[in-house]
């Protein structure tokens, strides 16, 4: 279904948020990219609703819709009742005036074909052949039934959409026509797809709106007085109940919204719980009217349902009920075959994934999957990976951090940016004479070490690296780097003990200090022997001065 819905890979920032709110988890993620597995999604759109960074893209067909309008035959545009809500107060004819200036031939309510549609269920009820009759008038829930519950096939209702009944009629009445569906609905570009014959494009609410936008067209009522229609109901929560005429008594009469509480009486069905029952059924929440290019905007429920309500009515379209074969339609199992790990590949993705026990599967759901056994198949089938377990990163990422602060030969500390200690390591503690983290963690640094060079660090920013300093109550030498974290405001201090080559370094300068002293105190004594020799020789002590001056000099640079 990725032809429906694309991602645009730069702004997809793996938050798993997508694959959380997936109800069938058809989600997978590839070089930390979510993708959309098409045989399994059942195009409900919540995928491209709770996407905080836009990455989902609905195919937009605004141009094929009108190059359709630039060809030689008329395009009609059948409506769904849910406009209503989405253009409140418009009405069918200031929606018909409007696209008639985008250059479409005329405008129609699909709630024309969900009159049929109805009146269909009710010739099925009648019949009392079928002991669960599941409407039909959601390609979502009918993609829901096909893939995931293919068990539940035969309690679908065999009818078409509105949608389709009502393009079927326009083609009819004008057989050389072209109808474009305009609705709130990503799953009726598939439906449109099964049904070229009948329908040639569909554009959402987003796209007919920002094509009136780009055309600078405004919308406004009609003058004209409209009668009320009951089929107008259709898009709302019970809306299809409430269309129909419930001939029998048999039967219980139910409406599921919700593709969550969908899926509950799907497996309530799959298990045999359920009987002689029609099940309006709807994926969206409130049905239609909370369709996902309505959801994106995030209009009102409840002021939603009361646009439709406003503008629906008590009477039905006096259209003639087709003959029943021209609603028929039949639906395929379109099940994808699934592997599942056996119990000790379980256990071995388990434990990759940190969960050694039953008690570490913590199951938060924050890799997007409803238990750590759920996220473990998502890895044996492939669509998931180990990192995408929060917990599991953050206790690998504690564990590898523990392990430096532990084993490093360096002292480490922690410091927020009003100079109080958050972490310490033990060879820090060593190296203060501090005898555990606690007597320090929380205090001001003021306590352990000068301030100073901290406040400047804050203040400018930049790095102070391998400043040596003499701690002289600890009687140690460190060389100090100080480093601002300027994102968190979180300042590390590294502390690398010196003393034992500062007390080597000053050996060595005492040792050459006092072999200089001697050397001076040779060279004196010498020169008095040489200028008592040299002065009975009558020779000069010029070359022997040289000579042990060099010799002071080299010793001096050491």
């Amino acid at each position: 279904m990725s032809e429906y819905i694309r991602l645009k890979e730069a702004n997809c920032k793996n938050c798993y948020k997508c694959i959380r709110h997936c109800p069938v988890k058809s989600i997978s993620f590839s070089g930390d990219q979510a993708q959309i597995i098409p045989d399994e999604c059942i195009l409900c759109g919540q995928c491209f609703i709770v996407c905080p960074q836009n990455a989902k893209v609905i195919r937009d067909d605004s141009e094929k819709a009108n190059s359709l309008i630039h060809g030689d035959a008329p395009v009609i545009a059948s409506i769904a009742p849910s406009f209503a809500a989405v253009f409140p107060g418009v009405g069918i004819k200031g929606m018909e005036n409007a696209l008639k200036k985008l250059g479409f031939f005329a405008a129609e309510e699909t709630a024309d074909g969900a009159a049929v549609v109805a009146r269909q269920y009710e010739e099925i009820i009648k019949d009392e052949t079928q002991d669960i009759i599941i409407s039909t008038s959601c390609p979502t829930v009918n993609l829901l039934v096909q893939k995931h519950f293919p068990a539940v096939i035969p309690c679908l209702a065999k009818v078409v959409s509105p949608m389709v009944a009502h393009c079927r009629s326009i083609k009819e009445r004008y057989p050389n026509a072209k109808t474009v569906f305009i609705g709130p609905c990503i799953s009726k570009k598939y439906d449109a797809d099964e049904f070229t014959g009948e329908i040639d494009c569909v554009l959402t609410f987003d796209e007919i709106s920002a094509w009136f936008k780009a055309e600078k067209i405004e919308l406004h009522p009609s003058p004209e007085a409209e009668s009320g229609i009951r089929a107008r109901l259709f898009p709302t929560a019970g809306g299809i109940l409430k269309s129909m005429n419930l001939p029998s008594d048999k039967y219980s009469y139910i409406s599921v919204d919700g593709t969550e509480n969908c899926i509950t009486v799907l497996r309530e069905i799959s298990i045999g719980r359920v009987s002689k029952c029609f099940i309006e059924m709807s994926a969206c929440h409130g049905s239609c009217i909370g369709g996902p290019v309505t959801s994106k905007q995030h209009h009102t429920p409840l002021q939603d349902y009361i646009e439709v309500d406003r503008y629906a009515g008590k009477e039905n379209f006096c259209s003639e009920l087709p003959d029943k074969e021209a609603l028929l339609r039949d639906f395929a199992n379109l099940e994808r075959t699934q592997i599942y790990p056996n119990e000790s590949q379980m256990d071995e993705i388990l434990l990759k994934m940190g969960k050694k026990t039953p008690e570490y599967e913590l199951n938060c759901g924050s890799c997007g999957y409803n238990s750590c056994r759920e996220k473990a198949i998502a890895v044996f089938q492939g669509k998931a990976d180990l990192t995408m377990c929060t917990p599991f990163l953050k206790d690998k990422a504690e564990t590898f951090s523990d392990n430096i602060l532990k084993n490093s030969p360096n002292g480490i500390i922690v410091l927020n940016d009003r100079l109080e200690v958050q972490q310490i390591n033990p060879a820090a503690l060593k190296i203060l004479n501090i005898r555990s983290a606690g007597d320090i963690v929380g205090d001001d640094v003021v306590h352990i070490l000068d301030p100073a060079p901290f406040m400047e660090v804050l203040r400018t920013g930049r790095i102070l690296r391998d400043k040596r300093v003499y701690l002289a109550e600890y009687k140690r030498y460190i060389e100090q780097t100080v480093v601002l974290d300027k994102v968190y405001r979180m300042i590390l201090c590294i502390l690398r003990d010196v003393t034992d080559e500062e007390t080597e370094r000053q050996k060595k300068e005492e040792i050459s200090r006092k072999t200089i002293e001697i050397t001076d105190r040779v060279i004196e004594k010498q020169m008095r022997v040489v200028q008592e020799i040299a002065s009975l020789l009558g020779e000069t002590t010029a070359e022997t001065k040289v000579a042990l001056t060099k010799l002071k000099e080299s010793l001096e640079d050491e």
